[in-house]
C-alpha cells in the first residue's frame, strides 16, 4: 500500500514536470506573403485529333473539355488573371515539323472577360499533333513578369508527339529558372505512359497530376487549381549557392529556391545576431529516376570550419522529396569564432545530397532545392534547446521530482505512524 502511494505521488510529480518543461517558445513565422500582385493561371488545352474520341460520359473528350472550361470560367475568382493556350488546334497536315509548332494563345493572360473567353473556346475543333514540350515553353513565356503566383494547368489525352524535345526536360528547365511557376497536369485517358509523362512534368515544378474520366471530375479539379492560385503564397526567391562559404550569398529570413547537382555541396551564409536563434530547413526533390540509398544533410558551421550542428535524413526507396532541418541559438554573451568582435555571428550553411542518377538519366539541370530560413528571438541560454526540448524546465523537473520523492517519504512515514498508533490503541 505504502509503495503504491509513493509511486503514485512520484508519477504525478513527473507528469506535471514534463507538462511544464516541454513548453518551448512559440515558432516565429517566416516572411508573410504580400498578396499585392495578381495571381496568373494559363490553361493549356490539348486540341489534337485524338480529342475526337467519344469516351467521356457519352460525349467526345473535346466536348467534355469545353463544358468544363465554361463552368471554370464562370467560377474563376475576380482577382485571378486567366489565359487559355492550345496545342494541336490549327494544323491538319502530316508534316511533323510544322505540326510541332502548332501552339497558340487563344485568350491572353489578363483580366477575364468571361463572354469573350467562352466564345474563343467554342470555336475549338480537334485537329492536329500533340506538341506538349513546345507548348509548355510558350505557356511559361505567357506568364513572365510580375510577382504573384503563376500556374499552368495542362489538360491532355495523349503523349507528346514532338520528341526529342522531351516535355519532362522542358519542365525541369522551366523550374531551373527559379521563377516560381507550378505546372499541374490532368490526363483524360487512364494510360500508363501518359501518366508517367504527365507525372514527371508536374513533379519537376512541384505540381500535381490527376487522372480524370468524367466531366464533373475535370470541372472540379480545374476549379480547385484555379482557386489554389488565388490563395496567398510565399514566392521563393531564386538564389545561387556557392561551392565554399567564403563565396556564398547571404540569406535572411524567407524562402529560397536553388538547384543542386548530384553529390554537390551548396553553401549559404546567415548573419545571426546575439540573443537570436537560427531555424533552417532544406528540401531536395528527386524530380527524375534516381538510384536507391540516398540522403540529404544540412550543416551549420563557423567561418573557421567548426561544425555547430547538423540535420540529416536518409532513404532507401523511391521518395520524391528528402528534407532536413536544424536549430542553433546564439546567447547574448556567447563567444563565436568570428574575429571581427561583432555581436553578430556569421553562420555557414552547407547543403549536401547523396543522390545518384539512374542509368541514362540526365544530370542537368540539378535537383530542385528549397531552403527555408527563420531568425527568431532565442532562449535565455544556448543550452536550452539542446536539453531534449525541455529548456529551463530541467530545473523545474528536478525540483518537482525531489518534492515528489520527499512527499512520498513523508506520506509513508505518516502512514506507518498512524498504523503503529492504531495497533497500540
Amino acid at each position: 500500500m505504502i509503495t503504491r502511494q509513493r509511486l503514485a505521488a512520484g508519477a504525478c510529480a513527473l507528469l506535471a514536470a514534463l507538462a511544464a518543461g516541454i513548453a518551448l517558445p512559440p515558432d516565429a513565422v517566416a516572411d508573410e506573403p504580400s498578396g499585392t500582385a495578381a495571381p496568373k493561371v494559363n490553361l493549356l488545352l490539348d486540341v489534337s485529333g485524338s480529342m475526337r474520341a467519344r469516351d467521356i460520359d457519352g460525349q467526345s473528350r473535346m466536348a467534355a473539355a469545353k463544358q468544363a472550361f465554361n463552368e471554370v470560367l464562370d467560377a474563376t475568382p475576380e482577382e485571378v488573371e486567366l489565359g487559355i493556350r492550345t496545342l494541336g488546334a490549327n494544323y491538319r497536315g502530316d508534316d511533323r515539323k510544322t505540326g510541332c509548332k502548332d501552339t497558340e494563345q487563344l485568350y491572353p493572360v489578363g483580366p477575364l472577360d468571361r463572354t469573350e473567353a467562352k466564345t474563343a473556346v467554342a470555336t475549338l475543333s480537334p485537329t492536329g499533333w500533340t506538341p506538349i514540350g513546345p507548348a509548355l515553353l510558350k505557356a511559361a513565356d505567357d506568364l513572365e513578369g510580375g510577382e504573384g503566383s503563376r500556374r499552368i494547368v495542362l489538360i491532355s489525352d495523349g503523349e507528346d508527339t514532338c520528341a526529342p524535345l522531351d516535355p519532362c526536360e522542358v519542365a525541369r528547365e522551366i523550374a531551373a529558372k527559379g521563377i516560381g511557376l507550378t505546372i499541374d497536369t490532368l490526363g483524360l485517358v487512364p494510360n500508363t505512359k501518359l501518366r508517367q509523362q504527365l507525372s514527371c512534368i508536374a513533379e519537376a515544378t512541384g505540381g500535381t497530376y490527376t487522372s480524370v474520366e468524367h466531366t464533373d471530375e475535370l470541372t472540379d479539379k480545374v476549379n480547385q487549381l484555379v482557386d489554389r492560385a488565388a490563395d496567398p503564397v510565399v514566392t521563393p526567391v531564386a538564389v545561387e549557392g556557392a561551392d565554399a562559404c567564403a563565396k556564398a550569398p547571404t540569406v535572411k529570413s524567407g524562402l529560397y529556391t536553388d538547384r543542386e547537382e548530384f553529390g554537390q555541396h551548396r553553401w549559404y551564409r546567415v548573419d545571426l545576431p546575439a540573443g537570436s536563434e537560427l531555424r533552417a530547413s532544406v528540401s531536395v526533390a528527386a524530380d527524375r529516376q534516381v538510384d536507391r540509398d540516398y540522403g540529404v544533410s544540412l550543416r551549420a558551421v563557423t567561418t573557421s570550419g567548426r561544425e555547430i550542428v547538423r540535420g540529416e535524413t536518409t532513404g532507401t526507396g523511391r521518395t520524391d522529396v528528402m528534407s532536413a532541418g536544424l536549430r542553433y541559438p546564439k546567447a547574448e554573451n556567447d563567444d563565436s569564432d568570428d574575429d571581427s568582435g561583432s555581436a553578430t555571428e556569421i553562420v555557414c550553411l552547407q547543403v549536401a545530397n547523396s543522390f545518384s542518377a539512374a542509368s541514362g538519366v540526365k544530370t542537368t539541370p540539378g535537383l530542385p532545392l528549397e531552403l527555408t530560413i527563420d531568425i527568431v528571438d532565442g532562449p535565455d541560454a544556448s543550452s536550452d534547446v539542446a536539453s531534449f526540448g525541455l529548456g529551463r524546465g530541467w530545473w523545474l523537473l528536478g525540483a518537482l521530482v525531489l518534492t515528489g520523492f520527499l512527499a512520498g517519504v513523508l506520506w509513508g512515514w505518516v502512514s506507518r505512524w498512524r498504523v503503529a498508533v492504531w495497533r497500540t490503541n
